[in-house]
């Protein structure tokens, strides 16, 4: 069972949110393990050493993505929250309608009639006027999401490390555990394509290069 799957963390992150984040966890363990391998020494020291750095690299990225989505949620919570507040104070009904719009156009525009969205977001205005205002601070659930975000960042790295608890040879733990590295971007991506139309063979191929460009640019960058 992957991240993508997990019943907790589906509850909290969606499809696209856990599939973001593995990559992310995967893309930063082999940009660190592959650059890592043009200074890693011999012996178990040198593969303890590579150990450490490889989860202590990720634990850190973990808490800062984390972060960074409990930040983004509280930012569109206050989106929101003006956005509703704009439509209580005008009485203007055009204009409030207008602001549902900017909002919902996108997703409701082509499953939808005309008629039936306007229809729609008359309701929505009703709604919204005669509702309280919503708390736009953090939440419990934010803090859930951002653990969820630290626990696949982390688990990333998890199958990368292990051949550097069991292999002596630091540079042979190193090459495994760049293969084991490539091989989940293949895995990750044949599972995604199960949320979508496209065929798997297709997503976990792209995927895999899509992983390994990101990779090189990081690389490249000084990443």
């Amino acid at each position: 069972m992957t991240g993508l799957e997990i019943p907790f963390i589906a509850r909290h992150l969606t499809a696209g949110e856990r599939l973001g984040e593995l990559l992310f966890g995967l893309i930063m363990t082999l940009t660190f393990t592959l650059t890592a391998g043009f200074v890693v020494g011999e012996g178990r020291d040198a593969a303890r050493e590579l150990l450490i750095a490889t989860i202590g690299c990720n634990i850190a990225w973990g808490i800062i993505d984390g972060g960074l989505l409990i930040l983004g949620r509280v930012f569109d919570r206050g989106r929101a929250a003006r956005i509703g507040r704009a439509i209580r104070t005008t009485s203007d009904e055009r204009h409030a309608m207008a602001a549902v719009a900017t909002e919902m156009d996108e997703i409701l525009e082509h499953v939808t009639a005309p008629q039936a969205r306007q229809d729609l977001y008359r309701h929505v205005v009703g709604q919204v006027r005669t509702s309280p205002g919503q708390r736009t601070g953090v939440r419990r659930e934010d803090w859930l999401a951002a653990f969820s975000v630290f626990w696949l960042v982390v688990f990333a790295s998890f199958p990368a490390a292990l051949p550097f608890v069991f292999i002596e040879d630091a540079w042979l733990a190193l090459r495994v555990s760049n293969g084991i590295l490539i091989t989940l971007f293949f895995v990750i991506g044949w599972q995604w394509a199960g949320y979508t139309t496209i065929k798997p063979w297709r997503a976990a191929t792209s995927l895999t290069l899509f992983g390994m460009a990101m990779v090189g640019a990081a690389i490249a960058l000084g990443g």
